[in-house]
């Protein structure tokens, strides 16, 4: 499971022109789930969002993470974040998970985020969906259950 995550001041989603999930300060996540994921590596992977510390305090360091100051969250699912462009010119999405397990998996990660802090947006699973977002800083985080990075 992949995620970037990027600190906004807000963002958007929108679906043929409807708004389908819009957040002020806090996470906009995309997040990209493997064939090989499990409901062990989504809980770790909204763990490490929810705690990451990327906001500053008030000695203006990033010494403050999401659940500290009471952000709001927007995920998004993104499959293209399996692309491998290693062979060719056009990206291989073979590492990505089927839809039904990638759906099963987004939603348990959104679930378990709705449990733990007040707002959580989302996108439309599956769907040509537009992304707005102001990204504060810019502080952009990229997050890999497997630490490849």
């Amino acid at each position: 499971m992949r995620a970037v995550l990027q600190r906004v001041s807000r963002a958007k989603v929108s679906v043929n022109g409807e708004t389908v999930g819009e957040i002020g300060k806090g996470i906009l996540v995309l997040l990209g789930i493997a064939s090989v994921d499990t409901e062990k590596d989504a809980i770790y992977l909204l763990e490490k969002t929810l705690n990451v510390r990327i906001f500053e305090d008030a000695s203006e360091k990033m010494n403050l993470s999401l659940l500290d100051i009471k952000g709001e969250l927007l995920v998004v699912s993104q499959f293209t974040l399996y692309g491998d462009t290693r062979k060719g010119r056009r990206p291989s999405f073979i590492e990505a998970a089927p839809p039904e397990k990638a759906n099963s998996l987004y939603e348990l990660f959104v679930s378990e985020a709705r449990r733990q802090i007040k707002t959580v947006q989302t996108g439309r699973f599956q769907a040509m969906m537009d992304v707005e977002l102001v990204n504060d800083g810019p502080v952009t985080i990229l997050l890999d259950d497997k630490k490849l990075f």
